[in-house]
């Protein structure tokens, strides 16, 4: 659908274009005729507070940025959102952050956008969340900005539902200043496309974030690869959360026995461990150490763990595993991770239904027992 529309606004496409509906600006009929030719910033705060029920703080904030002297472009960009889906609240939000759109004329500035957006695919629903999530994509250049920002986005997933996926997920990328820089940053320090396109997939707003350059030199300080997979999953999680939260991580790890080496060659082996919260990290700890009597260490060298359901999958596992051991039914020297990171198929085989039936047949009781405990739906052990 978006070759669709470069084609109807004079892009040169390759691949095969279809017809596009347009969607329809019709302006039924105005919120309002009052009209006012003295104060146009008087006429704005009472338009506001009237009409989409600013405050009168918020309003007069807002009358800075919006000036207009009768009602006429405020009547038919408030009617036009509403005809497309935009609750009071929604408008209100939108302007509250971009006051200047009610001083615009619909068919010139708003009304292409959506055109836009319904050519990649975007249903209603979508261009409500990217409008309210990111108003300033309104007063963006259509041919400077948005479609050369979505095309660099697809140049990366090479699919119109991914890139419409990392649009809806972060509608910035259709007008950051920073996105195009970030991506010749990435680039030129080796990084792959098929990383970029992971972090465009996991959390596309890494890529709009200023000062990505220091983030990049800090991983390397760490000893990661720009040319390696694990490379976009630090960006990930090193670019997720402040300073300080990224300390309250590294504390935490600390209190159950980790050393800071012991801590940053887990990040290396698995990055999204640091995104697990705080409260995820201790109740993994307190289930591994206290209730089962393991040591933390076996963690440190398969941190994925903490990127797993705590529910679903390292508790009901790992008491299997637990009463294997306590029966003698595997050696001590069993891998106490492993488990962990087959699928549930192999794993009811390999520590399951390989036993007598009398055993396997308790074993499995316990397995569905945890799921159920945990609130999960049974599992199937064929």
């Amino acid at each position: 659908m978006f070759r669709a529309f470069l084609c109807q606004s004079g892009f040169d496409v390759s691949r095969k274009s279809t017809t596009l509906k347009l969607l329809d600006p019709v302006l039924p009929f105005p919120l309002s005729r009052t009209f006012c030719t003295s104060n146009p910033n008087t006429f704005a705060v009472s338009y506001l507070i009237n009409n989409l029920g600013f405050s009168p703080e918020s309003a007069l904030k807002a009358s800075k940025h919006a000036r207009f002297k009768t009602s006429e472009k405020p009547d038919s960009v408030v009617t036009f959102f509403r005809n497309h889906g935009f609750t009071v609240s929604d408008t209100r939000s939108i302007i509250t952050r971009q006051p200047s759109l009610l001083s615009c004329k619909v068919d010139k500035r708003v009304l292409p956008k959506f055109q836009f957006l319904q050519s990649i695919g975007a249903s209603s629903s979508d261009i409500v969340r990217i409008v309210t999530s990111n108003p300033k994509f309104m007063e963006s250049s259509l041919e400077n900005s948005v479609i050369p920002a979505y095309n660099l986005v697809y140049r990366f997933h090479q699919s119109e539902k991914k890139t419409l996926a990392s649009v809806i997920r972060c509608p910035s990328l259709l007008c950051s200043l920073y996105f195009e820089l970030n991506v010749k940053l990435l680039g030129d320090n080796g990084v792959a496309s098929s990383s970029i396109s992971r972090i465009l997939s996991l959390s596309p707003r890494v890529l709009c974030s200023s000062y990505l350059e220091k983030t990049v030199q800090e991983l390397k300080d760490m000893g990661f690869d720009p040319s390696k997979a694990y490379f976009s999953l630090a960006m990930v999680a090193k670019r997720g959360m402040s300073k300080s939260k990224w300390d309250e991580k590294v504390d935490t790890f600390k209190k159950w026995g980790w050393s800071e080496e012991a801590i940053l060659e887990a990040f290396k082996k698995q990055p999204l461990c640091m995104v697990a919260s705080n409260d995820k990290i201790n109740r993994v700890m307190l289930f591994w150490v206290n209730q089962l009597g393991w040591d933390s260490s076996y963690l440190m060298k398969r941190p994925c763990i903490f990127s797993y359901s705590l529910e679903k999958r390292v508790i009901p596992r790992a008491s299997v595993v637990h009463y294997l051991l306590s029966k003698g039914l595997r050696s001590e020297r069993i891998s106490l991770t492993s488990p962990f990171f087959i699928t549930e198929k192999l794993f009811l085989k390999r520590y399951v239904t390989c036993f007598e039936e009398e055993e396997s047949s308790q074993l499995l009781k316990l397995y569905l027992g945890k799921m159920r405990t945990q609130g999960n739906r049974d599992v199937s052990c064929s």
